[in-house]
């Protein structure tokens, strides 16, 4: 089946967003025919300046190919190198209701953030929707929280095809079976808005200062304590093995521990598991010259596909050449 996903380049990418949608993507390619674009045209509802934009795509770029996409089986792309999907946009726009956007939550939560509301935001459904219908998505990997999204894209599919003929794949969602939320150093959800991540590839000497900073309750070291409730056996349970990760448990309940141990051993832990891919990481710094030419592939073969699904859907609405 064909699966497609975006990324925002908004800025560093973190070990939430590898644990909760990054590591299934990878996954995915094993069995699928994987579309993956970074979704410049997307982060550009929050007016970046030109520099985070070009920088930010570049980093995403490298993180992705470094973690381990295959960039001979997976089309991997920029957004905005296949500006076909803003004329679908615009053509899909003319067949979706006002009603259908207010309701969409995600507007309205990002603007509670701070975001300045502009139609970009407002619109934002839209664009997606074409990105997913003009490459014949069958499926669409989204945490359970992003399910309206796809709601959304089916609607708009479905208005389409009814309004006109069929020309759009209606895409199913799936839900990715992604570890619990991710918890930042401060114990809310890791996120860039909040200030609270650990980057993949920052140095090792930060990830270990901010993996000491994690907040934790004041449980005295002698007594019990809930793994449960904890921020760092949370993170534990993303990179220790199941044994290991029995024996802190262990240690939790039956107190004498304190939550630097468990911390220093986290650091550790955390580090060993992204090495392989941080030495990837620094030969794709050294090889600028390949990523551009592995997104420069990808968009021809994007492209390829796009074209021919805007094609039938010009000539839907009487714009034929």
């Amino acid at each position: 089946m064909r699966v497609l996903s975006g990324i925002q380049p908004s800025g560093k990418l973190h070990i939430g967003n590898f644990f909760g949608a990054m590591r299934q993507h990878l996954q995915l390619q094993a069995e699928h025919n994987c579309f993956y674009f970074i979704a410049d045209y997307h982060a550009l509802t929050s007016n970046p300046t030109p520099a985070e934009v070009a920088g930010h795509t570049l980093d995403v770029a490298m993180d992705y190919i470094a973690l381990g996409l295959d960039t001979e089986k997976t089309i991997f792309w920029r957004q905005s190198d296949v500006p076909e999907v803003t004329e679908l946009t615009w053509l899909l726009s003319c067949v979706t209701p006002m009603g259908l956007l207010q309701r969409c939550t995600s507007y309205k939560d990002k603007v509670a953030q701070g975001l300045s509301p502009n139609h970009g935001l407002f619109a934002y459904p839209v664009l997606q929707a074409a990105d997913i219908l003009i490459y014949n998505s069958d499926l669409v990997p989204v945490g359970a929280d992003q399910k309206q999204h796809i709601e959304v894209t089916r609607d708009i599919a479905i208005r389409f095809n009814n309004a006109y003929s069929k020309v759009f794949t209606v895409p199913k969602e799936h839900i990715i079976k992604s570890v619990a939320v991710v918890p930042g150093i401060d114990g809310r959800k890791m996120s860039k808005s909040y200030g609270n991540t650990i980057e993949i590839f920052e140095p090792e000497v930060s990830v270990r200062k901010k993996i000491m900073k994690i907040v934790t309750d004041s449980t005295p070291v002698e007594d019990p304590k809930d793994p449960d409730k904890c921020n760092v056996f949370a993170l534990l349970k993303l990179v220790a093995s199941p044994e290991e990760l029995a024996e802190w448990e262990s240690k939790y309940r039956n107190g004498g521990m304190g939550y630097g141990q468990a911390k220093k051993r986290l650091a550790e832990l955390m580090i060993d598991y992204f090495k392989p891919f941080r030495q990837k990481r620094t030969k794709l710094e050294n090889n600028i010259d390949y990523v551009k030419e592995v997104l420069a592939k990808g968009a021809e073969r994007a492209k390829a596909v796009a074209r021919e699904t805007l094609e039938k859907a010009r000539q839907a609405v009487g714009l034929k050449k």
